[in-house]
Order: C-alpha cells, then structure tokens, then sequence
C-alpha cells in the first residue's frame, strides 16, 4: 500500500461587502500550473500552524488584507494534480469580512471581483464546477469531495458529499 501523503492547503473565497462578488486571481505566471485559470487565494500549510492561521497569513502575503471573519464550507482532496503528480488536501474557506485594502494583482496576476452567479463563465478548473457553487450555497453545511487527476491534469472522476442545514 503506498502512503497517501497530500500538500495541505487553505484555499479561500474573499466575498465582496454586498456578496455578490468573489475575488479571485487570473493566473498569468510563466511557468505555473494554473497558467490562464482563475483560482481562489491561498496556499500551503506551514508546519507550525492550523489551517485557518494557514488562510489568514496566506491572504496577508497575497493581498495584504487581515482576515476577520472566515468560514469553513468544505474540503477537496485532489489527488494527483499539480506539476509533477503530486496530490493536494485543500480547506476551503469563504472569507466573510477583511480589513486593507485589496490590490489590483498579486504575484500570480491580475485580481478580479466576480459575480459569483457568473464564476462559471470563467477558464476554471474542470473539478470546480463540482464544488465551487456549494461554497456559495448558504443551503450547504458542509461538503467534501475527492477529484482525481491524470498526468495531463484532467479530471479523472468526481465525487463530492453534501451535507445540507
């Protein structure tokens, strides 16, 4: 049996004051994976912390913004997918309120708020469609779902559980 041994990530939804709208990054990056998606904010989790320190000190390096009210809605196991194969756990978390200011790009690219009835419009990852509206779904407790991809980075499978309020 081989040991299943994922990157642990946060992974969070920055909504707008009126929330309506999502932030998120337009990755134009030479050389990153996500080259022409649009993704969340965040990133790995250090040794020393709990993920949702994890969420708050990623979003302060990528945007320069204090998390104040953030809000676990579920959590992706994606195994395989990344440069070389790797698999990734990641928490997603919808951030409710921030203080600062957010900047027009990060170091991945370009920020952009986002109707979230439109994410789907957008050059996303194929597995998002599988989870990125329940993270929005206020009839959704909490969800958690496992998306396997192939070497080439295409989905393999999905299945996702759906707890409901």
């Amino acid at each position: 049996m081989t040991l299943y041994r994922p990157i642990v990530a946060a992974l969070g939804f920055v909504l707008s004051a009126d929330r309506t709208r999502v932030l998120m990054v337009q990755r134009t990056r030479d050389g990153d994976t996500h080259a022409g998606k649009y993704n969340g904010l965040g990133g790995k989790l250090e040794p020393d912390e709990d993920i949702g320190t994890c969420l708050v000190r990623e979003l302060r390096e990528e945007l320069g913004i204090e998390v104040t009210s953030a809000r676990l809605r579920g959590t992706v196991n994606w195994p395989g997918f990344g440069k070389v194969g790797e698999s990734w756990f990641g928490f997603v978390f919808v951030v409710d309120a921030y203080e600062g200011v957010v900047p027009e790009r990060n170091d991945d690219g370009p920020l952009h708020w986002v109707e979230i009835d439109r994410l789907g419009e957008l050059p996303l990852w194929e597995g998002d469609a599988h989870f990125l509206p329940l993270v929005f779904d206020d009839s959704v407790a909490m969800f958690h779902a496992v998306l396997p991809y192939d070497d080439d980075n295409r989905l393999v499978s999905a299945s996702v559980v759906v707890e409901r309020r």
